[in-house]
């Protein structure tokens, strides 16, 4: 198990995880500029609820993410089957 310190919003943490030290790296640095973007769109004063708009923000980009990869995964499905029946009907002539 890996430990890495990492810097989110002026604090620092001690991450432990089996992913790379570089991916955990990559996501701190993430959250902590979703943070910061946060900061600079707002005027909230707390730090919970900068957390909080940037947690948001984030479960925001997975969710269309997630939506985005189920329409594409329906499109190669429904792609695949015309293209299963085609060769289906070629080869049963």
């Amino acid at each position: 198990m890996n430990s890495v310190k990492v810097e989110i919003y002026g604090s620092e943490y001690r991450i432990r995880g089996d992913a790379d030290p570089d991916y955990i790296q990559e996501i701190a640095h993430y959250v902590d500029s979703k943070m910061n973007e946060v900061t600079r769109e707002t005027s909230l004063g707390s730090s919970l609820k900068v957390a909080i708009l940037a947690a948001l923000n984030i479960a925001g980009e997975l969710f269309r993410e997630r939506d985005d990869r189920n329409k594409l995964l329906a499109q190669v499905q429904e792609r695949t089957e015309e293209l299963s029946q085609t060769l289906d009907g070629e080869l049963g002539d």
